[in-house]
């Protein structure tokens, strides 16, 4: 059989080859596309990456003012501590001359009541000693009794009337030193009333800027203080607490993992923000490198019970402090408002979450200057102890602190950095 000539077989093969070259080439405005489209995801992208270095950046100048402002309100806060301290010099003054006036007058009042049913006698002795005497009808041996005796009582009076006279110099000496104390003391307190007012304005401004940037984890750290709020006991409370951080921090976990599995690199980076800021608070007390120095005292004054002392209820489990009038307390500790209600007996209650197992409650103020969830750093303010009359009678209010890690009640003492 013989074979087709090449040229023929060519001239078959040739359309169909051109054919499928034609197919083949077709693809083309496709690859300009496709192009086109990844330089547009491209330009997506940078624009994402831009965005996400200027939110960052933005966050990063947010997070810098805050910490400028804080350090203002913990300025604010150190100076008003200092007239505050003059108000507690000024007020325990007026208390020591006003206890000691209490005790002249006592002490005269007493005297005047001893003295009472003598005065007549002592009077007509004064004016008629020898008719007194021989006034009434006696023995010889009677009379000289008698006048032995009123030598005795006259001795006795005459001691009895210099020491009503010391105590009425005493008297005098207190009530002018008084008069001379009370401008001072209304001096310190018209300082203090003034710093206080700046502060408040301070404060005022955190709390507004706080309140527009209220976040998720605002309102689980509320969940968990209203849990606590229910406990029975302030054990039970900080456990409910822990429990409820501890659920925040898993939470914070998760959506980290689930940022990264799909990409989201800024979303991954402020959960994992999130969950190291739960786990330990910046500013947070740490056993490391010992213990000393780590706590801010919470309050101008001076401590009058001290851990372990005895009371009512058995040895002192924290520290009280006698604050002068409307004081200022602040954070002794960096760390995170855990609760900031009424307690139980405690009253106004504040703890706060001072990272590695470890809290700061503070009891007996008046009025409350934080919020639950707020970030707070050692010697910020966060509360006012209530105002009372310097030289009055009425008891005078003191702060309540405890330190406390996973729920056990520890010495606050050694952790006390010194004052100044």
């Amino acid at each position: 059989m013989r074979r087709a000539p090449r040229s023929s077989l060519l001239a078959l093969l040739l359309p169909a080859l051109l054919a499928a070259v034609g197919t083949h080439a077709e693809p083309a405005p496709n690859s300009s596309a496709t192009s086109r489209d990844v330089r547009a995801a491209e330009r997506a992208r940078a624009a994402e990456l831009a965005a996400q270095k200027d939110a960052a950046a933005q966050a990063g100048k947010a997070t810098a003012e805050e910490q400028r402002l804080t350090q203002e309100r913990i300025g604010a806060a150190e100076v008003l501590r200092t007239t505050e301290a003059a108000t507690s010099d000024a007020a325990a003054r007026m208390d020591e001359l006003s206890a000691r006036r209490r005790d002249a007058e006592t002490r005269l009042a007493k005297r005047a009541e001893t003295m009472l049913p003598l005065l007549p006698l002592i009077e007509r002795l004064s004016l008629y000693p020898a008719e007194t005497l021989l006034a009434v009808p006696a023995s010889p041996e009677d009379r000289l009794r008698g006048v032995l005796v009123l030598q005795g009582l006259t001795r006795q009076l005459e001691t009895e009337a210099e020491a009503l006279r010391q105590d009425q110099t005493a008297l005098d000496a207190a009530s002018a030193a008084i008069a001379a104390e009370t401008p001072k003391l209304a001096a310190a307190l018209a300082a203090q009333a003034e710093r206080a007012a700046e502060l408040d304005r301070m404060i005022g401004d955190a709390q507004e800027r706080r309140r527009q940037a209220e976040s998720a984890g605002d309102t689980a750290a509320k969940r968990a203080a209203a849990e606590a709020a229910r406990a029975d006991t302030l054990r039970a409370a900080l456990a409910a607490l822990e429990a409820g951080r501890k659920a925040e921090e898993a939470r914070a976990h998760e959506e980290a993992l689930r940022a990264e599995r799909q990409k989201h690199a800024a979303e991954s980076d402020a959960a994992h923000m999130r969950e190291a800021a739960l786990a330990r608070p910046p500013g947070s007390l740490s056993q490391a490198g010992g213990v000393k120095g780590q706590l801010a005292a919470p309050v101008a004054g001076k401590m009058i019970r001290a851990y372990g002392d005895p009371t009512d209820a058995g040895p002192a489990t924290g520290l009280s402090y006698q604050a002068p009038p409307n004081a200022r307390v602040v954070a002794p500790c960096g760390g995170r408002i855990a609760f900031a209600d009424k307690f139980r007996t405690y009253g106004q209650l504040i703890i706060i979450d001072c990272g590695g197992g470890y809290h700061a409650v503070l009891s007996g103020l008046e009025k409350l200057d934080a919020k639950v969830g707020q970030p707070v750093q050692a010697g910020e303010p966060v509360g006012t102890m209530p105002n009372w009359e310097p030289g009055g009678t009425g008891r005078r209010p003191a702060l309540y602190i405890e330190l406390r890690h996973d729920g056990q009640p520890v010495d606050p003492a050694p952790w006390l950095r010194a004052k100044g």
